[in-house]
């Protein structure tokens, strides 16, 4: 990647990764912030140079972009096609979905450990607050909820969650970037909710859940309790079957 260039995903992110995962997830950032608009041509040589590498990581971050279905491959290219209102709702729709099912599955286990390690994670995002580190909190608050999801060792439910968690990381930065030069007073709710989902987990209330959910989704609200009533259902009908 030339020196030239702003770079949109943190480089402290990617001190392991490869050259293809580097360029992928720049370019994703880029698209979804819409430095790079739907649309536009990328060219394959035209993005080697600009990122100052082979062909080769080019096509292998292109392939993955158009897997996420944010570009659409062409002959020796891409075209933009980012991402629809209707596509940041779907996002959360699966996030909603799959906090829900874990929710349901930690009711019946012991949780101690998992309140721990929840928050300690919850104290480093207080200190990315209190030095104002909009990437920090983004690392630590995506930690937060995989903790969450990978604490039920679900593979099925962890597949989903890796497959939705490079766009839904890119939102998150960038959402918590503009917040924290323009909402900064909002971080103090963003820290209440996440202990409510802490409380939650550690009482196994349910009501507690859902109001941390309705907080967390506070832009899709109408569909938190439809869901977690499918989510109910689903586990009683797991606990019949098991008895």
């Amino acid at each position: 990647m030339t020196e030239t260039n702003e770079l949109l995903y943190p480089t402290k992110w990617l001190s392991k990764a490869s050259t293809g995962d580097r360029v992928t997830s720049e370019l994703r950032m880029r698209i979804i912030s819409g430095m790079i608009e739907s649309g536009t041509v990328l060219s394959e040589n035209k993005l080697a140079s600009d990122f100052a590498v082979s062909r080769s990581p080019i096509r292998e971050a292109l392939k993955v972009l158009a897997a996420e279905k944010i570009i659409r491959l062409e002959r020796m290219g891409a075209t933009v096609v980012g991402l629809t209102e209707k596509e940041y709702s779907e996002i959360y729709d699966v996030r909603i979905l799959i906090e829900t099912f874990v929710f349901e599955r930690l009711v019946r286990v012991e949780t101690t450990e998992l309140v721990k390690e929840l928050s300690k994670i919850l104290e480093m995002m207080k200190v990315a607050i209190k030095y104002q580190d909009a990437d920090e909190f983004s690392y630590q608050d995506v930690l937060f909820h995989e903790t969450i999801i990978r604490a039920i060792d679900h593979s099925y439910i962890l597949m989903i969650w890796d497959n939705l968690k490079p766009v839904m990381e890119s939102l998150i930065l960038l959402s918590m970037r503009s917040r924290f030069k323009e909402k900064y007073e909002d971080f103090s709710r963003i820290i209440n909710n996440h202990q409510l989902y802490i409380d939650a987990i550690e009482t196994k209330d349910r009501e507690l859940m859902v109001k941390s959910l309705h907080q967390n989704f506070d832009d899709v609200q109408e569909k938190v309790e439809d869901l977690w009533r499918s989510q109910q259902l689903l586990s009683k009908g797991v606990e019949q079957q098991n008895d």
